[in-house]
């Protein structure tokens, strides 16, 4: 009987692996966020049901019972921006590594990475940062953004150092707004972007850079931020912020995910 109770199979194993990977995933996608504290509240909530309902007071019981009946979908309201983030993360983290996508199901055609002038945009950013021009640039990796594309100006124009350095002159009426470059193109400008709500960001960040967190957090997008004040650059991806990089490092992540970028090297 007792060698029966502490069995422990493979399978039990791999089950307790994953469910720790899941709670990690969330702990992760949820830490700097009032959701955080929420979740706090739902779960003293649970807590609480569970001792009344253990000290047999019928009436609190029967109340608190009502609440955590609804729990999953109260949960999926509450918890939306944070369960979209964690659909994003998975998406963009494991599918599209593995290179998952219905194209590749029907089809047997070879797909290729997304283009992008990598070295326009590097021209760019280090214009931007030697002069303290405030940018946002969001690169699209599979998503077509478009909610995003139609909250701006379509542009729909080969991407070129030049048109970035004029869409974000300060006398420039794009300047103020995201551009989105899809491909080899500047899809839009002066385009409006969801603002994250992390209370984790240095304060030094503005809204630019909560912007480009915003839209990491909720698309599978690449998102580079040039600081107005300090011309510092910034990258945010899948819910991350980084920090002050260099335009070396810039260059490495951009062709790390655009390999099959025929452009290198092309400066315009």
């Amino acid at each position: 009987m007792i060698s029966a109770f502490i069995s422990i199979r493979i399978l039990d194993v791999f089950d307790i692996i994953l469910t720790a990977a899941l709670f990690y995933w969330v702990y992760r996608l949820i830490k700097g966020t009032i959701a955080i504290t929420i979740f706090a509240g739902i779960f003293s909530i649970y807590f609480l049901w569970l001792l009344v309902r253990a000290l047999n007071m019928e009436l609190l019981s029967s109340i608190l019972g009502q609440f955590i009946g609804v729990g999953v979908i109260a949960l999926i309201i509450v918890f939306q921006q944070e369960i979209r983030r964690f659909l994003v993360f998975i998406g963009t983290r494991y599918l599209t590594n593995f290179g998952f996508s219905l194209e590749k199901i029907f089809s047997f055609a070879k797909e290729s990475a997304p283009r992008l002038r990598i070295q326009s945009i590097l021209k760019a950013c280090k214009t931007f940062s030697e002069t303290h021009t405030g940018a946002l640039i969001v690169v699209s990796r599979k998503s077509e953004l478009i909610p995003y594309l139609q909250t701006g100006d379509i542009l729909d124009a080969e991407t070129s150092s030049r048109l970035l350095e004029s869409i974000f002159c300060r006398e420039s009426p794009l300047h103020d707004g995201a551009v989105i470059i899809i491909d080899e193109k500047v899809k839009a400008a002066r385009c409006i972007l969801p603002v994250s709500d992390s209370i984790n960001l240095p304060a030094e960040c503005g809204m630019r850079h909560r912007a480009a967190l915003g839209m990491s957090e909720q698309t599978d997008a690449l998102v580079i931020v040039v600081s107005e004040e300090r011309g510092e650059l910034s990258i945010a991806d899948t819910g991350n912020l980084r920090l002050n990089i260099t335009l070396s490092r810039l260059k490495e992540i951009l062709e790390d995910e655009f390999v099959d970028d025929p452009y290198k090297g092309l400066i315009s």
